[in-house]
């Protein structure tokens, strides 16, 4: 693959302002690519009405920038790519490959025995796969057909990885009952729609890549190749929330931390030199995905009131 055809995304999902786990993520897919002189992509994941805030894509807006992460292109956002999703639908329709099921969640649960819970909760046991009466009066959402078999693929940071997405997710769901197309099916038709070659995300999505490689190989796309980044944690071990200002880009900003400060700290947790203030560009040369650390980092919360740290 040559430089140029070389296309990376950043997609996050406008519910508050970025965290340091997410701007991580920013900045080594960011490395990556650019370190290659490929296209570096900003998508902006607002198919969640709910806890999606308009005002938070400024701010996202303000803290790629004030990290000097710049991105090519117009902004892709998914709130207004309703048709597209619709079309891919369509052709899953047409080939068989999603059926209508109106099941709800606690039932999903209810259904489930302890050994066929899965890791992204219960598995889902195929009650309306099978023919099931469609209940009266409640929307159906579609599942999508699962396969038997188990799905492979490499992943450049965790190296080889399987799932067998029928026992461990079961048919999932690709357009929920108020008719918006699930995280799932978006993800894929938009990176293909975009040319994405490369994603790179946190690892908390490695169990997600299965299911769409079985979209993308269903809807007749290219499936790009995947890196997953361990996450930055808390000292308890519990993820990053964009509610706790401490660990938020704005709320560093506005302490008077500097935007390469802020890199500084990112890249010592990658592996990537010794926490001085540094900016993305001066970390492109010699860059390469094989120099990331592979275990995850724990911010160290008093280290980070004194203006940055994590160990």
């Amino acid at each position: 693959m040559s430089p140029a055809a070389v296309v990376g995304r950043f997609a996050p999902s406008p519910t508050g302002r970025l965290h340091l786990g997410n701007l991580r993520s920013a900045l080594l897919g960011w490395l990556s690519v650019r370190a290659r002189g490929g296209r570096f992509l900003l998508r902006i994941e607002d198919l969640d009405e709910a806890r999606c805030r308009p005002e938070a894509v400024d701010g996202l807006f303000r803290d790629l920038e004030a990290l000097g992460l710049d991105w090519d292109g117009p902004v892709l956002k998914q709130s207004a790519r309703g048709e597209v999703y619709r079309e891919a639908l369509e052709q899953l329709r047409r080939e068989g490959r999603v059926y209508p099921c109106t099941c709800s969640r606690a039932e999903v649960a209810r259904a489930a025995s302890a050994p066929h819970v899965g890791e992204d909760g219960p598995v889902y046991p195929g009650t309306c796969r099978a023919g099931a009466t469609m209940k009266p009066g409640r929307a159906a959402a579609l599942r999508f057909l699962v396969p038997e078999g188990v799905v492979r693929f490499c992943d450049a940071l965790r190296g080889p990885v399987e799932q067998d997405v029928a026992r461990a997710v079961g048919d999932f769901v690709v357009q929920r009952s108020d008719g918006v197309a699930s995280y799932q099916l978006a993800v894929v038709v938009d990176d293909a729609a975009s040319g994405v070659t490369e994603v790179l995300r946190g690892d908390d999505l490695l169990t997600s890549t299965p299911r769409q490689l079985l979209l993308l190989d269903a809807l007749q796309l290219p499936a790009p190749a995947y890196a997953h980044v361990p996450l930055v944690v808390q000292p308890d071990g519990k993820r990053l929330a964009k509610r706790d200002g401490a660990t938020t880009a704005a709320g560093l900003l506005a302490r008077g931390v500097s935007g390469p400060a802020i890199v500084g700290l990112l890249a010592a947790w990658s592996g990537l030199g010794d926490g001085q203030p540094i900016t993305p560009r001066e970390l492109l040369p010699g860059f390469s995905l094989a120099q990331v650390r592979r275990t995850p980092s724990v911010v160290d919360e008093a280290a980070l009131e004194a203006g940055g740290g994590a160990r």
